[in-house]
């Protein structure tokens, strides 16, 4: 028996050595968990054979026990290198079913699909047409290197400040103001432009033209012409050509310079945009505009076209969110990174390439989104080092040395034994 019990402990120190040397070897492996060794005492003690006085029969590796604890978290600038910070697992995908990883190292394959370094499908919910996730499916989060679709200009704000203080030349007076002409600075006092874009995505210069109102009065069948108080007329242009239809529009001001209009919006409609599909109508929000003393200035000028675009990078946000940026500007959601966490994580299956399987002792996975139910925050750019604490790993494998070491001797001290024995002569 005591050669058993000798036996036993240089396999359990084997095994020991085993698994720290698996540890030391992966402190470099981005998302690998160490493991350790839990043991536990044999005794050849039955329900009949209970006693306070049996010798055990040696030792036996009970548990090889995974530990999840937090690696350190290293950034790398790649904004498809994913970190997770706290609890959960990435759900990835193949051949085989759902396999759950702490190792973000991403990239695009070449249809599009996000994929890790085995070519596993990256896992997310879907982005829904309205806005926000479908969370009740998972899917393989593909991005597409179509363009995204051009929008055209229908909507804006101008925020501006029209002088007080304007007045027009020969007013008041008899002869009445020249008709406006965007080639006569003469015939309007301030001006500004923005970007517009037409109904298939070209650019086009719109031009916001400020004039003083003006009417007339006869009396004595004399006519003479004079400025509004504190109305302005606005005309616009697209491209240098007077809009169709909206020219000009009216803005009235209160004594203390605050837009009084009601509504603060104009509708401009322009048939003159070279190759537009159709004609445009735009209405501009001038609710920012004021009639003070100073002199002219644009405080805001917004419109909410753009023209076609290619896709020019990816974005994951904090909580799992990947969004597309394109050349034109624009970025759009296209899906929420699916976390997966477990009851009993240490119960998992390694499977190798970083990967975990469910089994029965993890329990059944409880999924959703990064930051909620117990999950960790995703952190772009940045990987999770391995948890090998190789300072430990190294007192460890000292120690495991010396257990074998001294199984050995009591090996020897056993044969020594049994050679006396067998030397007995009677």
């Amino acid at each position: 028996m005591s050669f058993g019990i000798s036996l036993s402990g240089l396999d359990a120190s084997s095994s020991s050595l085993d698994i720290i040397g698996n540890n030391i070897a992966n402190s470099g492996t981005t998302g690998f968990k160490s493991s350790r060794a839990n043991f536990s005492d044999v005794y050849a003690a039955g329900s009949l054979n209970l006693s306070a006085n049996l010798v055990g029969e040696g030792v036996n590796v009970q548990q090889i026990q995974q530990q999840f604890t937090q690696g350190n978290i290293s950034q790398t600038g790649n904004s498809l290198d994913l970190a997770l910070n706290g609890n959960g697992f990435f759900v990835v995908k193949d051949g085989t079913g759902m396999s759950y990883t702490r190792n973000g190292t991403f990239s695009l394959d070449r249809n599009g699909f996000l994929v890790n370094g085995a070519g596993q499908q990256v896992q997310a919910y879907p982005a829904l047409t309205g806005g926000g996730f479908n969370q009740g499916a998972l899917s393989s989060l593909q991005l597409t290197p179509t363009q995204n679709t051009p929008q055209a200009t229908t909507t804006g704000t101008v925020g501006v400040n029209l002088p007080a203080n304007t007045t027009l030349a020969g007013l008041p007076g008899t002869t009445a103001p020249a008709a406006f002409n965007p080639a006569n600075p003469n015939t309007y006092t301030s001006t500004t432009s923005t970007a517009i874009f037409d109904t298939l995505g070209a650019q086009h210069t719109g031009s916001f033209y400020f004039v003083p109102k003006t009417t007339s009065t006869t009396v004595g069948g004399v006519t003479t012409y004079s400025q509004v108080p504190n109305t302005w007329s606005v005309y616009m242009t697209v491209d240098g050509v007077q809009s169709s239809a909206g020219n000009p529009g009216t803005l009235a001001f209160s004594t203390s310079g605050a837009l009084t209009s009601s509504p603060s919006t104009l509708t401009f409609q322009t048939n003159n945009v070279a190759n537009a599909a159709i004609p445009q109508s735009m209405t501009f929000d001038f609710a920012n505009t004021t009639q003070f003393g100073g002199a002219f200035g644009v405080n805001s000028l917004t419109q909410n076209g753009y023209a076609s675009g290619q896709v020019s990078g990816i974005n994951v946000d904090k909580s799992g969110i990947v969004s597309a940026t394109y050349t034109n500007g624009q970025s759009i959601q296209v899906g929420q990174l699916a976390l997966s966490n477990f009851p009993n994580p240490a119960g998992l299956a390694p499977t190798g390439n970083s990967d975990w399987k469910q089994t029965f002792a993890s329990g059944a996975p409880v999924s959703g989104t990064a930051g909620s139910s117990n999950l960790g925050s995703i952190q772009s750019g940045a990987l999770e080092s391995s948890n090998v604490d190789l300072t430990k790993e190294l007192v460890n494998m000292i120690v495991a040395q010396r257990a074998f070491q001294a199984n050995s001797e009591m090996i020897k001290t056993n044969d020594q034994v049994t050679q006396t024995v067998l030397g007995i002569r009677g």
